[in-house]
């Protein structure tokens, strides 16, 4: 099942890979933002958490925490998203990834963008993955939920590369900030 905005977001009760809970919803942060990933060692999903990384602090200022699932082991993750300055989730069961309808497809490797972005993070890193556990076939998704559990806004990739920048978010969580009713405020009248 595909989700699209104005829906409940399945619950989340989880662990990130450094032992820290992870809930959905989760009242603190204004909006989460669930990104899910393929297999620890994807140098396209490795180079564009860099770029995430990079634009944390304005993320975080926007009142977004994220939170990455891959459908790696705890133990393959820390090797690749332990320095990460946001939350990363093992999902290899991916019960999450099922949860939220994010599938597999030949389709993630048939975009030019796989090639070049996969290739950037071995240049800029310097290494390249020997283990891909659960396969290479992996789309990626992106959800903004709320505080509340409501989907504000979802993307479902259609190959390897194709996921939120930075700015998108930010520009996404802005609507969906200027979006919200504004409280009616009642003035009694003279009398």
């Amino acid at each position: 099942m595909k989700f699209a905005p104005r829906d409940t977001a399945p619950a989340i009760a989880a662990s990130t890979i450094h032992g820290k809970p992870a809930h959905v919803p989760d009242p603190l942060p204004r909006y989460v933002h669930l990104q899910f990933r393929r297999f620890a060692g994807c140098p396209v999903c490795n180079f564009h958490l860099l770029t995430m990384g990079r634009r944390h602090a304005e993320i975080a200022a926007a009142g977004i925490r994220q939170l990455v699932f891959f459908h790696s082991s705890r133990e393959e993750m820390l090797k690749y998203q332990a320095q990460l300055p946001f939350d990363c989730i093992a999902d290899p069961g991916k019960k999450y990834f099922k949860a939220f309808g994010v599938e597999t497809s030949v389709r993630a490797l048939l975009n030019p963008r796989v090639f070049w972005s996969g290739l950037r993070w071995i240049l800029a890193a310097r290494r390249f993955y020997t283990r891909a556990e659960n396969g290479i076939l992996g789309l990626p998704a992106d959800f903004l939920v709320d505080a509340q559990g409501r989907i504000v806004a979802c993307k479902y990739g259609a190959h390897a590369d194709d996921h939120w920048e930075v700015d998108e978010l930010l520009q996404l969580a802005g609507e969906a900030r200027s979006a919200r009713p504004v409280p009616r405020t009642t003035t009694a009248l003279p009398g």
